[in-house]
Order: C-alpha cells, then structure tokens, then sequence
C-alpha cells in the first residue's frame, strides 16, 4: 500500500486511535518552540493540524503542507481560521512557497517517508528568512533500528507503513551541507521507559 493511501485510511482515526508517538510529538513540540519568537511558520506533513491549532496561538500566518488529502480534510474540520492555509503537496517536489516567506518551518513525523533529505533541507533554506528555524522532530532511529515503524489498526489488522531510517549523523550531515547551523538537539522518552529507547528525537537548527 502507498503511503498517500494509507494516511487517507489513517486520516479517520488518526487524532482518536491510541499513539504514544503522535502523542509526545505534540508534548514536545509546545515544550521546545515555546521558547521561540516566530510570526510565519510552514508545517511540513501537517497531517489533521495536530500541533496547528497550537502554533496558531503564536503564528500571524501558518502554511500546512501533506500529501494525504484525507488528513488534510481533517484539519480544514478542525481549523478555520483565515490565518492558516491548508495545500495538498508532495514534499519531494518544489514547495509553492515564496523564498524568505516564513520564520519558522515544522517538520513534525514527517521525514521517515522522504528518501531524500537534502531535497527537504534545500528548500527549507530557502524559504526560511534570514536566522528562521527549521524544527524537526522524528521517530528516534535508535527505534527504528529496534523495528519500531508507523502503524495503525484497520478491520484487516495492523498496517504497517514502509519508512526510511535517517540516522543522526544524516541530519547533521545534510543540515551542514546546506548552511543551517545546530542550535539544539534532544531525545524524548516515554515517561514509563525513562531509561530506555528514546522515542522521538528533535533539531532545531537555524539559517
């Protein structure tokens, strides 16, 4: 199965279904741009608007890209608020956004599904502003070594999405390669599994 069909098979049950993944990412999100000044920001993968609605209390204008037009249904449900404009786009291809245009861009357990990084952080250079953000926050490789993948439960069973694993060293490599400076780099653990795997790691890096 596609991964465009089965975020539009998720989409329905996405913000209810049980997901300690989906669930820490937004824990973590507030927790580390909280700290940020940004009025413009682009989501990448912003899926049901899941962290949206809490961007919008610090954003002036928000851009939401996905490439499942289900989820973003969802959002466009869920959020109506001129501030914000949800678009059907695939990451891997040219964004429509202007150069410079934004403060801050969100990439939230997104980039498992992009085989080329360096595509997500040309363009993420170029439309951010001078000194913008650029946050990330994925699915630790450690669990994806471990065999920890995207999955969800349908009538048929578990579905399982095929990813790609990024190790930290890609990021840092590829970050550089593009001219974006590190600022901060974190790993988020499951509050019972403290001394385990973690499971999310988060950059945020700036132009």
């Amino acid at each position: 199965m596609s991964i465009e069909k089965a975020y539009n098979l998720w989409a329905e049950q996405y913000d209810s279904n049980q997901n300690k993944t989906r669930d820490l990412d937004g824990i973590s999100t507030i927790n580390i741009l909280s700290k940020y000044k940004f009025e413009t920001v682009l989501e990448l993968g912003c899926g049901t608007g899941k962290n949206t609605l809490w961007l919008l209390e610090k954003a002036k204008k928000i851009i939401g890209l996905d490439f499942s037009q289900e989820m973003l249904n969802k959002a466009k449900e869920k959020i109506n608020n001129p501030k914000v404009t949800f678009i059907k786009a695939d990451l891997s291809q040219p964004w429509k956004v202007d150069n410079e245009f934004v403060d801050l861009i969100t990439s939230s357990l997104t980039l498992e599904h992009i085989k080329d990084l360096d595509v997500i952080f040309k363009q993420a250079y170029s439309k951010l502003k001078p000194n913008g953000i650029f946050f990330i926050n994925e699915l630790h490789p450690f669990k994806q070594y471990s065999g920890s993948k995207a999955r969800y439960e349908s009538e048929q069973g578990t579905e399982v999405l095929e990813v790609y694993t990024h190790h930290i060293s890609e990021y840092l490599t590829i970050a550089k390669k593009n001219n974006f400076k590190i600022i901060e780099i974190d790993e988020q653990f499951d509050k019972e599994d403290e001394k385990g795997i973690p499971r999310l790691i988060s950059f945020v890096f700036q132009k």
